[in-house]
């Protein structure tokens, strides 16, 4: 493989090369001409697609800055050409390659020629560079931050549980299954509905919440057969009505700094790419918040994290359970950085290059003079006919920021943001499930001294009327 800069026919010397092969017609040259420095390659996220956006490419710009100025040279491979990351002055350098093994490892190896590559960091391009951990360091090419076997250990269903038993920590109860029989055996030993999954995505893809064995198999049929070829696949029990809560920390392998703690305002079982979530929580108690953070440290100190992670809760009836722990940025890194004024993608990238977290004065009891809420940002508009129902598979393109001095202003400019038009008046159509009309009467309490008129399915009307309240019975379609 040899390396052409997109300057090279004017001269220019523009370091942003790609890749060709080249024979038969005299001696090929390269122009990627690395230069003495002590180097940093940042592998970005690929191609954006849902549940690998923009984000990403957030973290890997961050972290070129951040190392630029510590005075790395910094070397970023990307294949996109829409992101910031792939802009000519972005990074010292840029390879426009394919994010595989062997493109990466060849560029490493140019590289390597002249000058000292110190590594790689894979954790802020997503799911895509974190696969190439392993093949990296079985090449003998240094990974910055994270290790690959503690990479493994996080993403390795059965390692993780291992820990997490060890930790004294708590999961849903699950399984992993190789087989359609034992998929059904591990679902009738820990009850449905389950939430099923192949092993190693991102974005939720191919996530699915089964409620019974005839949903299993269908799931089965449809995924599960074919992702059986790459891997096992993972059965959660699903906790229903249980909040579902983020973590971002940053650790140095020593000490731990939590950079935000997110409570979800869907239920759990929507796909944290599409909830809504607000910072600090409101509605989770402060010892709540406070052993989610012992939580998160714990597990981070475990795993010998160096960088950043993100952990996923889910909070019911006051006991916590972990449901995923990423030893790499999360798409939330750019909300929790705006809502709290600390650079993590930045931060996280030094360490990765070996400061301390002592060096930055972070403070984890500091909390900001505000709310934010995050909102996802939806296409259906431009998918006519698509599922507009969501669920553990993500589906939305974008996200936007709510800051005020209170949840309910936050939430309010959050919507706003999104494109959501709040009515002020008019008629509200309620239909819930028998398990749902716990909370019904409060809620149409509050839309009927709003002004709202009330609509109702037959049964879910007579709680309402029970209460008191006027409601119009419509018929079900």
């Amino acid at each position: 493989i040899f390396w052409r800069s997109v300057g090279s026919d004017s001269h220019a010397g523009t370091p942003y090369m790609y890749s060709t092969f080249e024979g038969g017609f005299g001696v090929p040259a390269c122009e990627s001409d690395p230069t003495d420095r002590q180097k940093i390659i940042i592998l970005g996220g690929g191609p954006n697609r849902i549940g690998q956006g923009i984000e990403f490419d957030y973290c890997c710009v961050h972290a070129c800055y951040a190392l630029r100025e510590a005075g790395f040279e910094t070397i970023m491979v990307n294949c996109n050409p829409e992101t910031v990351s792939t802009d000519y002055d972005t990074s010292d350098r840029l390879y426009f390659e394919p994010l595989t093994a062997e493109d990466v490892i060849a560029l490493v190896r140019r590289e390597q020629d002249r000058g000292t590559v110190l590594g790689c960091i894979v954790q802020y391009g997503g799911q895509t560079p974190l696969k190439l951990s392993q093949a990296l360091t079985e090449a003998g090419i240094p990974i910055l931050g994270t290790s690959a076997d503690a990479i493994d250990v996080a993403e390795d269903r059965e390692r993780f549980q291992a820990l997490l038993h060890k930790l004294g920590l708590k999961q849903p109860d699950n399984g992993i299954a190789r087989s359609t029989a034992e998929a059904e055996s591990i679902a009738d030993t820990v009850g449905y509905p389950v939430v099923m999954r192949p092993s190693y995505v991102l974005g939720g893809r191919a996530m699915e919440i089964v409620h019974d064995r005839a949903g299993l198999l269908r799931y089965m049929r449809n995924s599960g057969e074919a992702s059986l070829k790459l891997g096992p696949v993972l059965l959660d029990r699903y906790l229903n009505d249980a909040i579902e809560v983020d973590v971002d920390c940053i650790c140095d392998g020593q000490s731990v700094y939590v950079a935000g703690v997110m409570e979800h305002i869907e239920e759990a079982g929507i796909h944290s790419g599409d909830s809504a979530c607000s910072l600090p929580p409101y509605s989770l108690a402060p010892a709540t918040i406070t052993e989610l953070k012992a939580q998160t440290e714990t597990m981070a100190l475990a795993l010998g994290v160096v960088g950043l992670m993100n952990v996923q809760f889910a909070v019911k009836d006051g006991a916590i359970f972990v449901l995923e722990v990423n030893p790499r940025a999360s798409r939330t890194v750019p909300f929790v950085a705006k809502a709290t004024g600390v650079a993590v993608a930045k931060i996280g990238a030094r360490v990765m290059a070996g400061a301390k977290l002592a060096e930055f004065n972070l403070d984890d009891d500091r909390v900001a003079p505000h709310v934010a809420v995050k909102e996802a940002v939806f296409p259906f508009a431009r998918f006519p006919g698509v599922d507009t129902i969501l669920g553990p598979e993500m589906k939305s393109t974008g996200e936007v920021m709510g800051l005020d001095q209170s949840f309910e202003r936050a939430f309010a400019k959050s919507q706003l943001g999104a494109g959501v038009k709040l009515p002020q008046s008019g008629a509200v159509f309620l239909s819930v499930r028998d398990g749902d009309k716990v909370g019904l009467v409060q809620m149409a309490r509050r839309l009927t001294d709003m002004g709202f008129q009330v609509l109702a399915t037959r049964g879910t009307a007579a709680r309402i009327s029970a209460a008191g309240l006027p409601v119009k019975v419509v018929n079900k379609v």
